[in-house]
């Protein structure tokens, strides 16, 4: 099995529950979205450059970093043909993984691999034009390990992120973490809502990949 990879990295997780911590990043080429405010559409490109790797040729790449997080990424990982034998292979030689996952894409096949696979699933707003692309039925599968990520534009957004979250009791079953569009909204604009709402279920973050290096380097 090849995997079409565009990048494989050394560098501290920017977001999520690992932020901070340093991990092995395996992105993936493409996506079965288009957010207006898509990160890395380099990556999402038909015609962007990549990788043809097998498993032996990632797990040799990722070892070399002597790490033990591995953060799959992309673009969206998970409507790869293949990639659940991926997962076990990583799992196996003992690595924690991350799946980072657009929300569109059933995690039902996923979620028994293992106990050290966590997930950092968006749901896509309003202001990403994709909301109506979400799966759910993804919220029942997941655990105090796993993390729902809501990527914010703007107040409707926020609006939104707050009655899905009241809506599937989030805040009982996993992380939630707000995140502004990066040169979108004001983080102070996140906060204030937060506190109107007395939501004390959520965390907001920035992404320190975009403080520490400039928001477009790749490779961080």
């Amino acid at each position: 099995m090849k995997y079409e990879i565009v990048e494989i990295f050394q560098s501290i997780n920017g977001e999520g529950m690992k932020a901070g911590e340093l991990a092995a990043f395996i992105r993936f080429k493409g996506c079965n979205l288009g957010c207006g405010y898509c990160d890395t559409m380099w990556a999402n490109q038909v015609d962007a450059s990549c990788r043809e790797m097998d498993e032996e040729e990632i797990i040799e790449e990722i070892e070399k970093y002597h790490v033990k997080n591995v953060t799959v990424t992309g673009g969206e990982p998970l409507f790869r043909k293949g990639i659940g034998k991926l997962l076990k292979r990583l799992i196996k030689e003992g690595f924690a993984v991350e799946i980072e996952t657009n929300g569109s894409v059933s995690l039902r096949e996923f979620a028994p691999i293992s106990p050290n696979i966590s997930f950092t699933m968006d749901y896509k707003l309003p202001g990403s034009g994709m909301e109506e692309n979400m799966c759910v039925s993804n919220f029942s599968l997941l655990t105090a390990k796993d993390t729902v990520k809501f990527v914010v534009s703007g107040r409707e957004d926020l609006e939104r992120a707050y009655q899905v979250t009241e809506q599937y009791s989030l805040g009982e079953r996993c992380h939630v973490l707000l995140s502004p569009v990066f040169g979108e909204i004001e983080p102070e604009e996140i906060v204030e809502f937060m506190k109107q709402r007395h939501w004390t279920e959520v965390r907001m973050q920035i992404q320190m990949h975009k403080v520490i290096w400039d928001a477009n380097k790749r490779g961080v």
